[in-house]
């Protein structure tokens, strides 16, 4: 990993193989959403970032998250046009794209952790937070950002967070650490929405109590809706957990233009919790900062927005926008904050 000006680069990885990843002709999650990103970079390329290919997950690292009947059933489709469910489909090279997506995302959090890359930004399709462990779901067949968590934690993480602002819920995140407090999931989703989860009084089970955070808001809700959630809610719960590593599941339909989402989010409201989440990593875990794409499909909107993200990490800063908040939004926060009071003094 070369150094840009004295320090270490953001590190982003991807691979022409996640073009190959075909879900069908009209699919949402279509090869074009990475292929704009890719252009936009290309266009206006960021100072301080290095673009680097990535390798495959091993069997172990997808067992990390996944059950081994989950793993045999995927590999199984390899070479094969099949839909797994309504939502969700593959292509002959879907299995391999997938295997290289998660592995990206542990590459990252590798590069991270062993202080390689200041922080880095996985450019990957498909994506995986819906993916549950025995389960392909949501246009999802593994979890790479769960794979990322549990590599970081192999690595040396006591404590890892990983903070989803995709418009969905990651159901499939919040399943596999369910129980556990090693590592804090926390998502803020539009709600009711698909995939049903997500709601306030979702907080985990047994050890892992108060280690799920929850915030479901309605449609509608605007750059500084969600700073209000970021700072009052997601931010005074991470800088209590002081993590070791952050993740972020980046997801960017609740852009104001995304056809399948329903929030008013620009890409200046990105860059603010790109901002937040970078300056809660340089306080709390030395930097160590991994975003792993997931969901947007408004072309521009996506590309936008991941660029906005990538100059954030390469060292812009961004603030959330000042104004009214809705009503809705309020209430969300407010049932969350009561969910999550047994467990955590910042919320009270």
């Amino acid at each position: 990993m070369r150094k840009v000006q004295g320090m270490t680069a953001t590190l982003l990885l991807t691979d022409p193989l996640f073009l190959q990843h075909d879900a069908g002709e009209g699919h949402p999650e279509s090869p074009a959403r990475l292929r704009r990103i890719l252009q936009v970079l290309a266009r206006n390329p960021v100072a301080g970032t290095v673009m680097a290919p990535p390798r495959s997950a091993t069997d172990a690292e997808i067992l990390a998250v996944h059950t081994p009947a989950h793993l045999d059933a995927m590999e199984k489709l390899g070479g094969r046009f099949e839909r797994i469910d309504e939502d969700t489909a593959v292509s002959p090279d879907s299995i391999d794209a997938a295997r290289v997506a998660a592995g990206a995302a542990v590459q990252a959090v590798e590069q991270v952790m062993a202080g390689h890359a200041r922080n880095a930004f996985a450019l990957v399709r498909p994506p995986g937070h819906h993916a549950e462990p025995g389960r392909a779901m949501g246009f999802c067949l593994y979890n790479n950002v769960a794979i990322a968590a549990e590599a970081g934690r192999r690595l040396g993480a006591e404590r890892v967070l990983v903070l989803d602002w995709d418009v969905h819920h990651g159901n499939g995140t919040q399943a596999a650490f369910w129980g556990r407090r090693d590592v804090l999931y926390q998502s803020v989703h539009q709600f009711p929405y698909y995939p049903g989860s997500g709601a306030a009084p979702e907080v985990g089970r047994g050890e892992g109590q108060g280690f799920t955070v929850n915030c479901g808001l309605p449609g509608g809700n605007t750059d500084a809706d969600y700073g209000m959630i970021f700072e009052e809610l997601l931010l005074p719960v991470a800088q209590a957990y002081r993590p070791d590593l952050v993740l972020v599941s980046a997801g960017f339909d609740p852009h104001r233009a995304d056809p399948i989402g329903g929030m008013d989010v620009t890409e200046r409201g990105f860059a603010a919790m790109c901002t937040s989440v970078r300056k809660l990593a340089e306080e709390v875990s030395g930097g160590k900062l991994v975003l792993v794409l997931e969901g947007g499909y408004s072309l521009e909107g996506l590309s936008n927005s991941v660029h906005a993200c990538i100059e954030v990490l390469a060292g812009r800063d961004d603030s959330f926008a000042s104004g009214a908040t809705n009503a809705d939004a309020r209430e969300a926060l407010a049932a969350s904050r009561e969910a999550l009071k047994p467990y955590w003094a910042s919320v009270r």
